[in-house]
């Protein structure tokens, strides 16, 4: 990651994606129980390059990290990083990143009958209608977050 800039009070930081070297693992062939435990498999089915699995489009794509708990219902916590593709046309029920007051904020796109509205997926946080705001435009679609325990 390089390239970074602060913004608003729900996105702290912008991070340029770079794909400087690969970043390969093992990847298992059999999957992980979330259930009952399962007996580990003694072989792998290859490597995993997590800039293959997380950036299609490097030259679209930047990190931000989170600044707030609007979106924990969605998953997304403070200070995780979230994936964005700036190339992605957004659709209904996309995760996006979207410019409001000249600050960043994630929100879950919400299209219906010629309204747009950014939902909070937390009851605590307002939502925000778009056609009613001037000013606001969608900057990138989420395809990731990044969770550390």
């Amino acid at each position: 990651m390089n390239k970074k800039t602060t913004t608003g009070p729900n996105i702290s930081q912008v991070f340029r994606a770079g794909q400087k070297e690969r970043v390969e693992l093992l990847l298992f062939s059999g999957g992980v129980s979330a259930g009952f435990p399962s007996p580990a498999e003694d072989y792998t089915d290859g490597s995993l390059d997590l800039n293959q699995l997380l950036i299609k489009n490097q030259a679209a794509t930047f990190f931000v990290r989170v600044d707030g708990e609007s979106m924990t219902g969605a998953g997304i916590q403070h200070d995780d990083i979230l994936v964005v593709d700036r190339s992605r046309q957004a659709k209904h029920n996309d995760i996006v990143i979207a410019v409001v007051d000249n600050e960043l904020t994630v929100k879950r796109l919400v299209l219906n009958k010629g309204t747009a509205r950014l939902i909070a997926e937390n009851p605590a946080y307002p939502s925000i209608d778009i056609n009613k705001h001037e000013g606001c435009q969608i900057w990138g679609v989420v395809t990731s977050v990044i969770h550390q325990f």
